[in-house]
């Protein structure tokens, strides 16, 4: 019997039963997306719950996501039962919350790492990302000052195509009108007619240069702290992360930083006297 028989004979039926049919096909996408999201909506509270960022990774993958969801954090209900305060930082939305049960306490946009690559040769290779998972609020800084690791002075030389030159404590390094050592904690210049200047403290893009290259002053001089680069405020992280204020506020909502995670200097002295050490703080 042919197909056009078929309807002809029993078409109302045929065609209930097609509709029936494509109605059951879009009931059941439905009910498994809500259902996958409803899995998604409880791990993510798990996550916060256990401390464990690892399960939001894993959900993310097995769902297919790309992007940050974070309506499903800032409605999670576990950080309600301990009732702690906690930070979140989303890297794909630029924006920092600071949250207490279902209530926002306080919100802002950042700027987080760049995730670019610096390699300077026997200086060695950093990438600049914003650590990603759970950490703790370590300490608190009020006018911080910035130490500066050695990529800061590897990426000014590539900027200012300069070379190299690491200072130790006690040696120094030839200028041909006299030459540079330190005295006192500081970095200074000591000319050939006996007269010593101090070089005072680090600003940045005013690195010492000696002979075509940066010089990488020792750790402990005033020449290695640069003061208003970090804001007004910080909250450290440990291993060199922390929130900080910037000297650079065109450069908050984007990716830009070299791991921390910036923010206005009016929003981080509006968040700083809210947060206690100790306080967690979800990176993703």
């Amino acid at each position: 019997m042919g197909v056009s028989r078929i309807f002809s004979y029993g078409g109302k039926t045929v065609w209930l039963l097609i509709t029936g049919f494509i109605v059951a096909a879009i009931l059941s996408v439905m009910l498994l997306t809500k259902t996958a999201e409803l899995r998604y909506q409880r791990d993510v509270n798990r996550m916060v719950y256990n401390d464990n960022l690892g399960v939001l990774n894993e959900v993310k993958s097995k769902l297919g996501m790309t992007g940050d969801s974070l309506k499903a954090l800032l409605n999670e209900t576990a950080g309600e039962a301990t009732n702690q305060p906690y930070i979140v930082v989303s890297m794909a939305d630029h924006r920092l919350w600071y949250k207490q049960g279902k209530d926002v306490l306080f919100e802002a946009p950042v700027a987080t790492g760049s995730g670019k690559e610096l390699v300077g040769g026997s200086a060695g290779q950093w990438r600049f990302e914003t650590p990603r998972g759970r950490l703790t609020v370590k300490g608190k800084d009020e006018d911080p000052a910035w130490v500066p690791p050695d990529w800061h002075y590897v990426e000014q030389a590539h900027k200012k195509g300069l070379g190299i030159v690491r200072l130790d404590q006690g040696e120094r390094i030839s200028t041909g009108d006299g030459v540079l050592t330190t005295q006192n904690g500081e970095v200074v210049k000591r000319y050939n007619n006996g007269s010593t200047v101090s070089l005072g403290g680090g600003v940045e893009g005013k690195e010492i240069v000696a002979n075509g290259n940066i010089v990488i002053p020792p750790y402990g001089t005033t020449a290695r702290r640069y003061m208003g680069v970090l804001g007004t405020r910080r909250l450290e992280l440990g291993d060199g992360y922390g929130i900080h204020g910037t000297d650079h506020p065109e450069s908050i909502g984007q990716s830009v930083s070299h791991g921390c995670v910036r923010m206005r200097n009016e929003d981080i002295e509006r968040l700083y006297p809210m947060v206690a050490v100790g306080t967690p703080v979800y990176i993703y």
